[in-house]
């Protein structure tokens, strides 16, 4: 029985493995913000209802102006988008009959708008054990490839590439012809001096992708950007539907960018939960990966029945059998609230414990 592919639907899970939804359930599937939204958007409602009546802006303003003003570029290298599923499935139909190099386990969007636009795929598969980016057997797959998907950090190890080694990535691709698709949807808890996209300047074979979604908590309304070349930007945008951005959502991305202490407090938060998580999972013999997200993997030394046990006990993990190199024996955990979290290890305590497990 094939699973969903993507995590945070819990009852379409239950529903498609016809088991018995618990009282309670608790999603760790899904790697949105613990914190919750911005209280600026909260306290907001009332002013962005008034954004109903009319139609939105066709370049996603004021969002875009505020997302270029943020990263310090001009507003015609930026392209808001519905999502970065949106900027995704668009950037995949400049490499229709072309090549495209994907480095695994990663985020499995990438294949599916790839293959649904008619390009091709060469997979690399790595070990999620192994923090090391193979630098050299991806710098050999290049000469061989029309673009190159990186997600840094990465989806669903949490591990970051170096910046430093993605612009050897890029200057090769310029030599080779390879472009280069930079999936930033997790910078915002790694930090913004590992961002490329100051980088882009001197790479215009380079885009860099983010996502709203996950820092600020606001999955709901679809909201994305990316940014390159102006000429880059220019030949996507003409792909993009008119009125692809909501008008409420434009001015709520436009808050979002003004809260650095809800960044700061969000990271401060993420990073003390994510290691103690680690420091519980690697003392119950797990592999865990080096996350610098809101959100680790792991693999127990037996993976066989921890899915179904936790499932049976209202907790839902992200299961990785559609992540190559991963295939069901590693988990993700996103990071929630204290007492969410300390549920959870109660949970897989008794399960590491149990006779069965040994």
């Amino acid at each position: 029985m094939q699973l969903p592919e993507h995590g945070a639907n819990p009852l379409r899970l239950y529903e498609r493995l016809g088991m018995e939804v618990p009282d309670r359930v608790r999603d760790f599937s899904e790697n949105v913000n613990p914190m919750g939204i911005p209280e600026k958007v909260r306290k907001s409602w009332p002013e962005l209802l008034s954004a109903l009546p009319h139609y939105p802006d066709p370049e996603g303003e004021p969002f875009r102006s505020a997302a270029a003003a943020y990263h310090g570029v001009p507003g015609n290298r930026v392209l808001a988008g519905n999502g970065a599923a949106e900027l995704f499935s668009v950037i995949a139909d400049r490499y229709r009959g072309r090549t495209a190099l994907l480095i695994h386990p990663t985020f499995s969007e990438y294949r599916t708008t790839l293959l649904s636009k008619g390009a091709k795929c060469t997979d690399l598969v790595t070990d999620p054990a192994d923090p090391e980016f193979p630098e050299e057997r991806v710098l050999e797959k290049m000469s061989d490839a029309d673009v190159l998907y990186i997600c840094n950090p990465n989806n669903p190890t949490g591990v970051r590439i170096p910046r430093e080694t993605i612009r050897r990535l890029a200057e090769h691709g310029l030599r080779t012809g390879c472009e280069l698709v930079i999936d930033e949807a997790f910078m915002d808890f790694a930090g913004e001096e590992h961002s490329f996209i100051p980088d882009l300047v001197e790479f215009p074979n380079a885009v860099v992708v983010r996502s709203m979604t996950k820092m600020y908590g606001i999955p709901g309304i679809r909201l994305g950007y990316m940014i390159g070349a102006e000429d880059r930007i220019a030949g996507h945008r003409n792909a993009i539907p008119h009125w692809n951005v909501n008008g409420i959502a434009a001015r709520i991305g436009t808050f979002c960018f003004d809260e650095d202490e809800f960044r700061q407090r969000t990271v401060r938060y993420c990073g003390e939960q994510r290691q103690q998580l680690a420091v519980f999972l690697e003392e119950a013999g797990c592999t865990v990966t080096d996350s610098e997200t809101n959100y680790i993997s792991f693999r127990p030394e037996k993976s066989a029945g921890l899915f179904g046990a936790m499932l049976r006990q209202g907790i839902v993990l992200r299961h990785s059998e559609n992540f190559h190199g991963m295939d069901g024996a590693w988990f993700r955990v996103g990071i929630k609230e204290r007492e969410k979290m300390k549920i959870l290890k109660e949970a897989l305590a008794g399960w590491f414990g149990e006779d069965s497990y040994s």
